[in-house]
């Protein structure tokens, strides 16, 4: 399949609108039953159960709920959704912030379960399992060469807690099958990235999205910081799409000082909750900056627009998303959830963020691929903001409102010498699949190597560039990687320091050729 670059903009619109989808949960609360007082609901119970019962043909009514419910919240707002059983169970997983399973980050190479990396101290590490091991049988059930649907793969490797596992593996480096019996244990799903210094002075933590653990996931890294003489915070929320709401003011009151304002919702009868910041906080003073970007949302705009309205730190990047709403959640019996927008949360100087919606969800999450035609994610200049909704933060300095986060330092979308397909392509799975095969075979000839020795190695060669080059061109010849040889190389060298050593290796290469990181650690 060729990929033509000027569709990548599409692609991105599509793959935003499945993460803001996940990440704009806010506000969670059950409740299982409707009410079938009023004659509309009466009516609809009515016809399906005269479908159920006298048409002519067999029909699966759950699917016609299905659509109804999704043709019902289709006239509301762009978040408020019916998620199916099967997308829900995976969604709260992600979000709870942790799993029962083995402990192995894996894909599948040639119809064989690979294992990219077993997580450290994890049941897998622990019982021996390596890099590279091919899992052929779990008690006994066979999984290779089978194309096995993922929920039933995941099925075979997760499990209670305690519980054991059989695996046969075939280790390539060594020519030969192992067994193992392995107990399953609960595995951390990190919604913190990495934590680590920057400079003597200056710390760095990244967070993808906010789970049930990102407050203490991020104090944990914070005070380790400190400790490692951190006197300079920089949080980086760029492509964090949200998440729950109370793990971001968590994070906030940690930043600000004692009942300053952190955010206020406000539903349809008028009631207005503010949340403020309390006594405790391990970093209220101390130079703070805030990454953002067009893919940062929801909970990530909480966090920074009570940053910046406070004037308690610097906003760099890009205009966030633009999603203000809040959501609660209603669960149904089979499994299946919907969540509806009850409330819209507001910065604490009184600013809405949400853009607006009044067109249709296709044109809502459109409104980011627009960013690239008019210019605005290269130029400041071309921001459109709405001169009508200005407020002033605790300093008198203006800040919009009605849609995203306008950020106190701009910074364009800048690849280098490469376009924005290539980096979009080198952000992809891709890349991970590649590295994997190239260390598939010839893992040996990394062994035993320090992380500055692996970086002499890499930097001495184009050997991957070219291998890499070369598979791409088959599927997309339009891309000219040799013009985006430097980025490609950052890229690729990062993740083979991921499969090596860990996630702060990859993090350690690509910051720091960041832009941002730039402008945070020469500002003065």
């Amino acid at each position: 399949m060729k990929i033509d670059s000027k569709y990548i903009p599409i692609y991105v619109s599509a793959i935003l609108a499945i993460g803001i989808f996940i990440g704009g949960m806010l506000g969670f609360s059950a409740e299982n039953q409707f009410s079938t007082a009023n004659s509309s609901k009466a009516k609809l119970n009515q016809l399906i159960d005269f479908i159920n019962n006298e048409y002519v043909d067999d029909v699966d009514t759950d699917s016609i709920v299905d659509k109804t419910v999704d043709n019902i919240l289709a006239q509301l707002d762009p978040h408020s959704v019916y998620v199916p059983p099967t997308e829900q169970a995976a969604v709260a997983e992600n979000m709870k912030g942790d799993f029962v399973g083995i402990g192995v980050r894996f894909y599948i190479y040639k119809d064989t379960v690979a294992i990219v990396q077993p997580i450290e101290n994890g049941p897998s590490a622990k019982a021996g399992i390596k890099a590279g091991d091919r899992i052929l049988y779990a008690n006994g059930t066979k999984l290779f060469g089978r194309k096995l649907p993922t929920d039933t793969l995941f099925s075979k490797l997760k499990g209670k807690e305690g519980s054991e596992v059989l695996l046969t593996v075939y280790r390539n480096s060594e020519k030969k099958k192992i067994n193992f019996k392995i107990r399953r244990g609960v595995i951390p799903l990190k919604s913190v990235d990495v934590g680590l210094m920057l400079n003597p002075i200056t710390a760095y933590i990244k967070i993808n999205r906010f789970a049930e653990t990102t407050y203490e996931e991020f104090r944990s890294n914070l005070i380790r910081l400190k400790k490692q003489g951190a006197k300079s915070l920089v949080i980086d929320l760029r492509d964090n799409g949200g998440g729950y709401m109370e793990e971001a003011i968590a994070i906030a009151d940690e930043l600000l000082a004692n009942r300053k304002l952190i955010v206020f919702t406000k539903n349809k009868r008028g009631r207005v909750d503010k949340t403020y910041a309390t006594k405790k906080g391990d970093f209220e003073a101390g130079r703070l900056f805030v990454l953002i970007n067009e893919n940062s949302a929801s909970a990530s705009e909480i966090l920074a627009g009570a940053i910046q309205d406070n004037d308690r730190g610097t906003i760099v990047g890009r205009r966030s998303f633009g999603k203000g709403l809040v959501q609660r959640e209603i669960d149904f019996n089979d499994g299946s959830a919907v969540r509806l927008t009850v409330a819209r949360y507001y910065t604490p100087t009184g600013r809405s963020i949400q853009k607006p919606y009044s067109k249709g969800e296709e044109q809502y999450f459109k409104e980011s691929e627009s960013r690239f035609q008019n210019g605005e994610l290269y130029d400041k200049d071309s921001i459109k903001v709405d001169d009508s909704v200005r407020y002033k933060t605790t300093k008198g300095r203006l800040v919009y409102g009605g849609g995203g986060i306008v950020p106190d330092v701009f910074v364009p979308l800048e690849f280098g010498n490469a376009n924005e397909a290539t980096v979009y392509l080198m952000e992809s799975g891709i890349v991970g699949n590649f590295v994997f095969e190239q260390l598939d075979k010839n893992r040996n000839g990394f062994k035993g190597l320090s992380f500055e020795q692996f970086l002499k190695k890499m930097n001495a060669t184009d050997e991957y560039f070219i291998l890499f080059k070369n598979l791409i061109s088959i599927h997309a010849r339009e891309l000219q990687l040799e013009k985006s040889k430097t980025v490609i190389k950052r890229y690729l060298n990062a993740e083979f320091a991921r499969q090596l050593y860990g996630e702060k290796a990859y993090y350690d290469i690509m910051l720091k050729d960041d832009v941002m990181i730039k402008i945070v650690l020469n500002k003065k």
